[in-house]
């Protein structure tokens, strides 16, 4: 597909003959395109000061206008025949040298093209612009996000103040006086609509409007209160000691904090980046969801008063754009955000913090598909600084890691202030009608009648898991996907949660035409009425991505836990992990056992993260925490080291399984993946692939194993048939010779989508 569309966008760029280029300053530059080479152009004599690397240009490509990146002088223009750029659009570059080195690696590692690296990295609102048309037109709309500007008075006190002066006026003149300036927005806040009376002192020269670049700021209605260090148990000093002396040194140094939940691991994490602070460097926070930066952002905030920027597609798209200029312009000591914060333009980078270093979500899973915990690593060894992967599960390949000395180990084994780690009581339940276990009604009740708060996780949203008719027993699934449709009652659909196809619920089976169709299995919807049927005076919140969309969605929930007004909060795998809520001494599993039937090797971990994360929600403050775990296996070793809190137990077990299983941290991964419209068209091209692969890896000699191709486990998706063949080998270099060999060998399918994704992590 890549090549494909290389040939079609080179046969596009015409040439424009030069007689001489000796003096012409011909430049680097790469379009954001799945292209996999760069393109060179003529600089115009006008624009030579200004076309330097790290700025976009805006190129003809073609019989369009694209937005391009200046990489740099070309070493070795490519033929005497070149088109000009027609602009240079920033007067400053977007990128230093060393971040441009940084993309370069991701690029070479991940096997995709820069122009699309360096589109990811950079805030949506400068990213590509392609239209037809005149250039005048492109370069307007190749501008991005419009800056915002604000109004701003200053204070002309030697101005004689004339007699008749409005009450309003006469007050507006004085509060600016008194300050010296002020923005329109604070006079507006402080006066009311005040307009009209600040022209006419403008009017009468007794005020100076200058027009300012504003930063839309996601903070700016929010008033906290600020905090000071906490006393460190024994375990946190050694693990702060341990990162401030590299930080001293200046080097980099990856650890692993590995703390059970409530163990401080935050409380480490502020400390040693107010360290690093004091040595006049930055530190860089990932998290791998949305819903965990509120309350790790108001931590921050309270300990560091300014100087703070977030990233995450929370934002509006200008709020990025401004995060993302602050950040650019040395304004910013701190970020904290999601996978994309990983490229902030953050110089003299002290400490980089990876919280929840297990989860998946740090992995992109289409288009540029990085692992910003990985790539943590790698630019903190590019900047020499320290980097903390912290988790109380971490993978197994960081244990793995740290067991063999790549990795330092740094340990909190005990929650903060000796608190003990909550009881657990596993409740086999077998499929059936009933969504909550007796055992787990009588504690929610007593709960509730003590005045605490509970947690109930289900990993599934809407009403019932899927309709089944109840004359032909046929479920009722999607025509585009293949999985069931899930049932929705509140919203009177069933819905496919990949595609978004929804038909109107209950309905008539597909099959028979029978209108009696029977609910199966249960979610967050259904979980939330039968509490609200067990305990109707309780105030109940349901969070998942049905209840949290719209700006803000999450923070709303998350306050009205944190501040009470909740009693029993329901939701997904966004409650499970990373909130902090003093009063929760109950926690519920539902469906415990849910995760281990998924098609992949990383089942069982995955499962014992799950639980173990949830499992440590309760008893975070003064009470004793208790868990209900309902499962249909309760015997399964992820669940019972889960339940016994037992790490080193499940970890010793899963490695086994991997050492057997030839999986990481014993081999390499590499996932090819197909998808077409027409299924045979799929098939034969996954066959043609594995062949040449097969092939290839025999001219070379190559110790490796390529299974496949098989069918996804979601064979069928939003009406596409997918494959996939999955390369394992003990040494990382094999993996990459292969697909080198292949890459520079491959032929085009037009009908046929492909990937390719190093070190996967999902292989649904």
């Amino acid at each position: 597909m890549v090549c494909r569309l290389a040939a079609i966008f080179a046969a596009e760029v015409p040439y424009v003959a030069m007689t001489d280029t000796s003096h012409t300053l011909i430049i680097e530059v790469a379009v954001p395109l799945p292209l996999e080479r760069t393109f060179h152009y003529r600089v115009p004599p006008p624009l030579e000061t200004r076309a330097v690397a790290g700025c976009r240009a805006l190129v003809p490509f073609g019989k369009r206008h694209l937005t391009a990146y200046i990489l740099g002088r070309a070493r070795d223009p490519i033929g005497a025949e070149l088109k000009e750029i027609i602009d240079v659009l920033d007067p400053e570059p977007l990128w230093t040298d060393g971040e441009l080195e940084f993309f370069r690696w991701i690029a070479s590692y991940y096997l995709h093209p820069l122009g699309e690296v360096l589109k990811t990295a950079l805030p949506a609102g400068i990213n590509l612009q392609s239209k037809k048309g005149d250039a005048a037109n492109a370069r307007k709309l190749a501008g991005g996000i419009p800056v915002r500007y604000e109004a701003w008075y200053h204070s002309l006190p030697d101005k004689t103040r004339p007699p008749r002066l409005g009450a309003k006026a006469a007050a507006l003149l004085d509060h600016i006086n008194s300050c010296g300036e002020s923005a329109g927005s604070d006079l507006r806040r402080r006066f009311g609509q005040c307009l009209e009376q600040l022209r006419r002192l403008e009017t009468l020269g007794l005020l100076r409007r200058e027009e300012r670049e504003a930063y839309r700021d996601p903070f700016r209605s929010e008033q906290i209160e600020s905090d000071v260090p906490k006393a460190l148990n024994s375990h946190q000093q050694t693990a702060l000691t341990a990162v401030r002396a590299v930080l001293d040194r200046g080097v980099f140094s990856p650890f692993l904090l590995h703390g059970v939940t409530g163990s401080g691991k935050t409380e480490v994490y502020l400390q040693c980046i107010a360290h690093a602070l004091a040595l006049g460097r930055t530190a860089l926070v990932l998290v791998p969801e949305i819903s965990l930066t509120p309350q790790l952002v108001l931590r921050f905030r309270r300990r560091f008063s300014n100087g703070i920027a977030v990233l995450h597609s929370a934002l509006s798209e200008g709020e990025r754009y401004d995060e993302w200029r602050r950040i650019r312009r040395g304004q910013v000591n701190i970020v904290i955000g999601a996978r994309s914060a990983l490229f902030a333009p953050l110089e003299r980078l002290g400490v980089i913090v990876v919280d929840e270093e297990h989860e998946q979500s740090f992995k992109q899973g289409d288009g540029l598909r990085y692992n910003a915990r990985d790539l943590a690593l790698v630019r903190g060894n590019m900047e020499q600084a320290a980097v903390l992967l912290g988790s109380a599960t971490p993978q197994i390949t960081s244990l793995y890691a740290a067991e063999q000395g790549r990795l330092t180990l740094l340990k909190l084994p005990e929650r903060v202030e000796k608190r003990p780690m909550p009881e657990v009581e596993l409740v086999p339940l077998r499929f059936g009608p009933e969504a909550l276990s007796p055992v787990l009604a009588r504690e929610l009740t007593a709960t509730l009648d003590s005045g605490s708060q509970a947690l109930v996780f289900i990993n599934r949203r809407g009403f019932a898991t899927f309709l089944v008719c109840s004359d032909c027993g046929a479920p009722l699934t999607c025509p585009n996907c293949s999985v069931s449709l899930t049932y929705h009652r509140q919203r009177r659909q069933s819905v496919c949660h990949y595609c978004d196809y929804a038909v109107p619920a209950p309905g008539t089976c597909p099959a028979c035409g029978s209108s009696e169709l029977r609910e199966l299995g249960a979610g967050t919807e259904r979980v939330e009425h039968d509490l609200q049927q067990l305990l109707p005076q309780a105030r109940i919140v349901r969070m998942d991505s049905d209840t949290t969309g719209g700006k803000g969605g999450h923070r709303r929930l998350l306050d009205q836990m944190a501040s009470g007004q909740v009693d029993i909060l329901v939701g997904t795998q966004m409650i499970a992990k990373g909130h902090d809520f003093p009063d929760v001494t109950l926690v519920g599993v539902i469906n415990g056992e849910a995760s281990l039937g998924m098609p992949d090797f990383r089942a069982a971990e995955r499962t014992y993260q799950l639980l173990s994360q949830v499992i440590g929600r309760a008893g975070r403050g003064e009470q004793p925490g208790r868990v209900v775990v309902q499962a249909a296996t309760t015997e399964h070793y992820a669940i019972q080291c889960a339940a016994a809190h037992d790490n080193d137990g499940f970890y010793r077990q899963e490695l086994e399984f991997r050492r057997e299983a030839g999986y990481p941290p014993f081999t390499h991964l590499a996932a090819f993946g197909f998808s077409a419209v027409v299924e045979q068209t799929a098939s034969e091209r996954a066959a043609f692939v594995a062949r040449q692969l097969t092939r290839l890896k025999q001219e070379l000699k190559l110790r490796l194993e390529i299974l496949g191709p098989a069918p996804a486990p979601l064979y069928r998706l939003r009406g596409r048939f997918r494959l996939q063949i999955l390369l394992k080998a003990p040494a990382r270099s094999d993996l990459r010779r292969l697909i080198a060999a292949w890459l520079s060998r491959r032929e085009a399918a037009p009908q046929v989508r492909e990937y390719i994704d190093i070190d996967p992590l999902d292989l649904m």
